[in-house]
C-alpha cells in the first residue's frame, strides 16, 4: 500500500486510541531495516510507523558525508516506493531532533514538504519530532509553539517530549535516574496552555515515567506507567474534556514488561518507539550466521570460501527475517497485530 496520507495517518491514530492499542514505530538506518519492518508488519497484519533519527539519516546519506536532510529524504523516497508492494499502511516520521539539529534536519524537511504541498501533493513525512528535553521547559515549549503552525500547514503532526528520557539516543543524552525522569502535571499544563489540545495543530506527546533509552537489566529502571493516567485525568478535569485527552508516545521501552506496556497503552499511548530490540535481533542473526559458517564466509587455511555464503544477500535475508520476527512481537505487545485496515 502507499504510504499513509495525512488523513489516513490521523485515522490510524484515532483508531488506535478508540481501540485501545498502539502502533509500533521502528527506527531504521538502511534499506534492509526498512524491508524488515515492512516484512514484519505484513506478517503481523499490522499498520505501523517507520522513523529515522539524525544519526540514521546521516547513515542513509553515507557515513562519510553526514548530510542528514539528504539522508532523510532518501529514506523517505525509498520507503515510499517499496511500501507500495506490501499490503499494510505505514507512516513516515523523523525521530529525536535536538535544538542544535533543527536547522540541518527537521527545518529543511518541513521546507521540502511545504514545496510538495504547494504543488498539490502530500507531505514527505507524516510527522516530525522536536526533542526539547535538553533545554529548559519554557524554551522547549516555545520552540514547539513556533513549529506547530508550520507542521499544521503541511498537514503533518508534531511530536514533542515533555520530560526527560534517560540514557542516550543519537547524541541526546541524560544521565541518572531522578525526578526529572517523571513528567509532572505542571509540566504538561504549561505545554497544553501553549499548544492547545489540537485546535492549533495536532501533536503527540512523549511524557516520561522513568523511561530510559537503550538496554537495561530487569529492575534497573523504575517505570510508573500509571503516572500517565494520573496526568490525563488532571488534564481532562481542568479542560473539561473526555478521558485521555492527550495522544501519547512511549519512548525508552526496551525491556519493559507486557504489563507495563499494557498500562501505558490503557492510559493513552498510541505510538511506541522500537529501536534497541530490533537492532539486536538484526545483528544477533548475523553473528549466528557468521559463527556457523565461518569457514565459508572466510578464506581459511588457503581455501577459497563459499561465495554463496559470503554473498551479503545470503546473511542479509536472514537478518531481515530475524528483525521482522521482532517486529511481529512488538505488534502483539501493543495490540496492533491483525488491526490493519489496508
Amino acid at each position: 500500500m502507499p504510504v499513509a496520507t495525512p488523513d489516513q495517518y490521523a485515522e490510524m491514530l484515532d483508531r488506535a486510541k478508540a481501540g485501545g492499542f498502539a502502533y509500533p514505530a521502528f527506527n531504521v538506518s538502511s534499506s534492509q531495516t526498512i524491508n524488515a519492518v515492512l516484512q514484519g508488519l505484513t506478517e503481523a497484519g499490522s499498520d505501523g510507523i517507520i522513523q529515522v533519527t539524525t544519526g540514521g539519516a546521516d547513515y542513509f546519506a553515507g557515513h562519510t558525508v553526514k548530510a542528514r536532510a539528504t539522508g532523510a529524504l532518501a529514506f523517505a523516497r525509498y520507503a515510499t516506493e517499496v511500501a507500495k508492494n506490501y499490503p499494510v499502511t505505514v507512516a513516515l516520521h523523523t525521530d529525536h531532533c535536538p535544538k542544535d539539529a533543527l536547522a540541518g534536519f527537521v527545518e529543511p524537511l518541513i521546507a521540502a514538504s511545504e514545496e510538495e504541498v504547494k504543488a498539490g501533493r502530500n507531505p514527505i513525512f507524516q510527522s516530525h519530532m522536536w526533542d526539547g528535553s535538553a533545554v529548559p521547559l519554557a524554551e522547549n515549549i516555545e520552540i514547539a509553539k513556533d513549529l506547530l503552525p508550520r507542521i499544521k500547514a503541511i498537514n503533518a503532526i508534531l511530536e514533542v517530549e515533555i520530560g526527560v528520557v534517560g540514557g542516550e539516543e543519537d547524541g541526546v543524552q541524560h544521565e541518572g535516574s531522578n525526578e526529572a525522569l517523571y513528567t509532572t502535571f505542571a509540566d504538561v499544563d504549561q505545554a497544553v496552555q501553549a499548544l492547545g489540545l489540537g485546535e492549533q495543530g495536532r501533536y503527540i506527546a512523549a511524557l516520561t515515567f522513568g523511561n530510559v533509552h537503550g538496554v537495561y537489566k530487569p529492575g534497573g529502571v523504575k517505570l510508573r506507567p500509571e503516572l500517565l493516567g494520573e496526568i490525563q485525568a488532571q488534564v481532562a478535569a481542568k479542560y473539561n474534556t473526555a478521558a485521555n485527552p492527550l495522544d501519547l508516545v512511549f519512548h525508552g521501552g526496551s525491556g519493559s514488561t507486557d504489563a507495563e506496556i499494557a498500562t501505558a497503552v490503557a492510559n493513552g499511548v498510541i505510538k511506541m518507539n522500537i529501536d534497541t530490540d530490533t537492532q539486536y535481533a538484526f545483528t544477533r542473526a548475523i553473528a549466528d550466521y557468521m559463527f556457523k559458517n565461518y569457514d565459508g564466509v572466510l578464506k581459511v587455511d588457503g581455501e577459497v570460501g563459499n561465495k554463496k555464503l559470503y554473498d551479503p544477500r545470503a546473511w542479509g535475508k536472514i537478518a531481515e527475517s530475524a528483525m521482522a520476527a521482532r517486529v511481529v512481537e512488538s505488534t502483539r505487545q501493543l495490540g496492533s497485530y491483525g488491526q490493519s485496515k489496508s
